[in-house]
């Protein structure tokens, strides 16, 4: 046998790595996402899964860790309700489509995934369900129309149970309730008069309660009526506040019902700003009202009925005293619409109330203990954690707190969100009630209008703001006592503030500035409007007085001012304006130093290098580092310019859009210098990140996660890691993979050249099993070709072997679905060739003769599309088979020709010339 060949070993470059493999990568590491956009939310009985409404899509999410675990696509119309079952067994969603659609549910052990299957799909009633409830078994759910109508249905089966018929007004509220046999609602009366029943019937009852007769649902509706319906009689009772004169509960909307076993009491809550709870007494119910100053949107009984809870447009949880009917909270002010309670859910075992506000936000309250309630000084109920269901459009974010773990987000809205990016591992989060990855820290309140922009001080704990409200605003934040304050307000503008900027020189280690940061802020602010001007004002020292006017104030653009930038020494800043310009000003005297002007359209963004930054090479040569400044625009170009001329050094094109944000990345250490260039990274109107090379003037990689324009970019200032926001309401936390990529390439191509020079011995070896397997895992259809030519062209076939050798029949008839696959790819390209056709025919045949049919119509192939994939190859596998066997044929009959007329031909043809010697001789 011949000699194996040697490995040998690939060339590498002075960095050790493949050149092929040498580049800059980047990762979604995290991702803030909206998880509910108002409408139905639903919480299973474990507090683990919240079942949310996105659009016209549903979403699941671990409550304990935010991360959402599984998003349901809609039917293409908004979902009208929702809910899950207690035991988180379904979700149910219906939609305006007037479709019903209930979904299996399967939580993996450890509750790392969520698999939704959807089992059934119906149209329960001619207009849309408005309003679900499920018992508490998980059995039951009752479906409420815009039209009055009322289902109750199977779960698990799928099918009605009872149909109840109501006035033709929209079912604002449903909930299902037990009684036990001994008090059922109209229980007494019933069993007074069928006190003549036998023995049997009497049985035969005592089952019906034991089987589910006990099951009651209450329902109300758009004209204030509430009615209670008996699943075993199958008759509806109503609720009058005055049964003698036949009033109905309430005047309006009723939106909430619920009910206590232990006092066998109904609470119900109406938009007519009432409360009230009810008590039966021989089927009949009388009503006492509370709460007359707000419109209630949910009500609920705790502490087995001692405690009632509202909650309406005031934006307050309150709890009352069932007893004495008084509210047992502190009083306090109503919060502002936005943060308004649309519903509620309470559960008690679990000391948790969720309540969903008009701003999306989803709020949650822990139930105060009895001792607690009892005390003298009622505590002020407070969420203990917020969950924004959207943080709608991002205009900007930064990082805070010298360790990154907090982020502000300027979020189309007056108020600035401060969230958590710290990571947490999940088991930690899920015992701390507010430690996961993007949940709300607190809210910066203080703006009248809109946040356009943020900017951060070098120790992050001092935040500035522009809004639209025409002032500036700098904020004190300090997690660590729990303290989000405004520390001072700045006016003067006549316009927006759309750009605000902090100077980030770092304060010498030994300094107090540099020790104590919380109690000395940044020296001064920079602030640009739409009114064209620029203002520096500086910031107040403690003692001094939180609002601020004066300062120096420059007009400095024909248009608009979107960005502002203060250079690493502090010592100048940039301004960015609509009118194309980009002004170089000195801090000091508030002076033009000089102007940038190139772009073709306004500029939205601009950024001094950091202080340390290498030389750059230009167009025109190598230029300082610290000399130079980016600038993004709406032509769609990036620029990066020299301070020391004010020329630009070399122009970056690849957005299809605007240009909204520029950022530099960190910049490689002394000794990593060499080998690492100079980087930054954009964000566009095109939804894309981009990651530049400043020295080659080139696009290192392109990330793409959003789906509408980016608005901000941000850099951490240690692990490199770039965070994009837009108007699609995500962030994304882009992680820098670039060391750990090129690591898993160097071992792929070592591995590579292993498997490829092990192919190489296998074929000198004539080793076909072993080959043929490789070339299949490689992919190589080349040699992949030269091997079953090889096969099936050898001199001495085995007999009994259908490719030529036995070894090879077997490695046919023992391939996985993948391989299967494969093979099939390569014998259809194959096939379309007639030089390579019967090699391919002959393996064909081969695989045919060793598979049976609903082997290669049911393969299960992953990264293919599926069975359509596979039906286009072996149709095409079909279409070229019948052209060869049509052309064989066609041969077949041209032969017959030739061979009959080379048959009449040997007729005609004269005697040969050596037959005429013979017989010469003979005579």
């Amino acid at each position: 046998m011949a000699p194996l060949m040697q490995w040998r070993r690939p060339k590498f470059n002075d960095g050790g790595l493949p050149k092929t493999f040498w580049g800059t990568t980047f990762e979604v590491s995290n991702v803030i996402q909206p998880v509910y956009t108002g409408g139905s939310v639903g919480l299973d009985n474990g507090a683990r899964i919240l079942a949310s409404t996105l659009g016209e899509n549903a979403v699941l999410t671990e409550l304990a860790t935010g991360r959402q675990l599984v998003e349901i696509e809609g039917d293409g119309e908004p979902i009208s309700t929702l809910s899950i079952t207690p035991s988180a067994s379904h979700l149910i969603v219906c939609s305006r489509s007037l479709t019903m659609r209930i979904y299996s549910l399967k939580v993996s052990p450890d509750f790392d995934s969520v698999e939704a299957t959807l089992v059934r799909t119906s149209k329960p009633h001619a207009t849309p369900v408005v309003v679900l409830a499920v018992d508490k078994t998980s059995t039951l759910l009752a479906t409420g129309a815009a039209d009055g109508a009322i289902k109750i249905w199977d779960v698990a089966g799928g099918y009605v149970t009872h149909a109840v018929s109501g006035p033709s007004v929209l079912i604002s509220a449903l909930h299902f309730f037990e009684i036990a046999a001994t008090g059922r609602s109209g229980g007494s009366s019933a069993t007074r008069k069928s006190g003549k029943k036998s023995r049997k019937d009497g049985d035969s009852e005592a089952q019906d309660n034991a089987s589910g007769a006990q099951f009651w649902l209450a329902y109300g509706t758009q004209d204030g009526k509430i009615r209670v319906f008996d699943l075993n009689k199958r008759i509806t009772l109503p609720v009058y506040s005055d049964a003698k004169r036949r009033k109905e509960a309430h005047e309006s909307n009723v939106q909430s019902l619920a009910y206590s076993p232990e006092l066998d009491a109904l609470l119900s809550g109406s938009r007519d700003k009432t409360m009230t709870l009810w008590l039966q007494k021989d089927g009949l119910w009388s009503g006492t009202t509370m709460l007359r100053h707000e419109s209630v949107e949910a009500v609920g009984f705790l502490h087995e009925g001692t405690v009632m809870y509202s909650a309406g447009t005031s934006g307050l949880l309150r709890l009352w005293d069932t007893t004495t009917h008084q509210e047992l909270t502190a009083k306090q002010d109503a919060k502002s619409e936005a943060e308004s309670i649309l519903s509620a859910i309470s559960l008690p075992h679990k000391s948790l109330i969720l309540c969903a506000q008009a701003d999306y936000t989803l709020a949650f309250y822990r139930i105060p203990s009895r001792a607690t309630l009892k005390a003298q000084t009622p505590e002020l109920l407070k969420p203990f954690r917020r969950i924004s269901g959207t943080h709608d459009e991002i205009l900007d974010l930064a990082y805070l707190l010298p360790d990154q773990s907090v982020m502000a987000l300027a979020t189309n809205s007056e108020d600035i969100r401060l969230v958590s990016v710290a990571e947490t591992p999940a088991q930690a989060a899920a015992e701390d009630d507010a430690a996961y990855f993007g949940h709300d820290v607190a809210l910066l309140k203080g703006h009248e209008d809109i946040v356009m922009s943020l900017d951060v001080d070098w120790s992050g704990h001092w935040v500035a703001s522009g809004a639209k409200d025409n002032t500036a605003r700098l904020w004190r934040v300090d997690p660590a006592n729990n303290s989000y304050t405004c520390y001072a307000v700045f006016t003067g503008h006549i316009e927006s503030v759309g750009a605000v900027a902090l100077p980030k020189t770092v304060p010498q280690e030994d300094s107090d500035a540099y020790r104590n940061p919380l109690d000395h802020p940044p020296a001064f602010l920079i602030s640009g409007s739409q009114d064209r001007f620029v203002q520096k004002r500086q910031i107040p020292r403690p003692s001094q007085k939180a609002e601020v006017s004066s300062g120096l104030r420059r007009l400095a653009h024909e248009k608009d001012i979107n960005a502002l930038d203060v250079s690493p020494s502090g010592k100048l800043f940039a301004s960015a304006s609509q009118d194309k310009t980009v002004k170089i000003w000195d801090v000091e005297k508030l002076e033009v130093q000089g102007i940038l002007k190139g772009h073709k359209r306004g500029v939205w963004t601009v950024r001094f290098a950091p202080q340390n930054t290498p030389a750059i090479q230009g167009e025109q040569g190598s230029v300082s580092g610290k000399g130079v400044i980016l600038t993004g625009s709406g032509d769609k170009t990036i620029k990066l310019w020299s301070l020391s001329d004010y020329t630009c050094i070399r122009t970056f094109e690849g957005h299809s859009h605007n240009v909204l944000k520029v950022v530099w990345l960190n910049v490689p250490s002394e000794d990593k210098a060499s080998k690492k260039s100079v980087q930054f990274a954009s964000a566009g109107a095109d939804s894309l990140v981009k990651v530049w090379d400043a020295n080659l003037g080139e696009t290192d990689c392109t990330l793409d996660n959003h789906e509408d324009r980016l608005w901000t970019l941000a850099i951490h200032p240690k692990t490199n890691m770039l965070v994009s926001g837009g108007s699609d309401s995500k962030v994304t936390f882009w992680k820098d993979t670039t060391a750990e990529t090129q690591v898993a390439a160097t071992e792929a191509a070592f591995k590579l050249v292993e498997q490829e020079q092990e192919l190489e011995n296998y074929i000198h070896a004539g080793a076909y099993r072993d080959a043929i397997v490789l070339a299949l895992q490689l992919n190589h259809p080349a040699r992949l070709l030269n091997l079953f030519t090889n096969v099936v062209t050898t001199p001495t076939p085995e007999e009994g072997s259908i490719s030529g050798i036995k070894a090879v029949d077997q490695v046919l008839a023992t391939l996985s679905d993948e391989q299967l696959f494969l093979l099939l790819l390569r014998l259809r390209d194959w096939n379309t060739n007639a030089r390579t056709a019967p090699v391919a025919q002959r393996v064909l045949s081969a695989l045919v003769k060793s598979y049976p049919a609903a082997k290669f119509s049911n393969l299960s192939v992953k990264g293919a599309k599926g069975q359509k994939s596979l039906k286009e190859v072996l149709n095409g596998l079909k279409v070229y088979t019948e052209r060869h066997y049509k052309r064989t044929e066609e041969l077949v009959d041209e032969s017959y020709l030739v061979e009959y007329t080379l048959h009449e031909m040997d007729s005609l043809a004269p005697p040969s010339s050596v037959q005429d010697v013979v017989m010469s001789e003979a005579r």
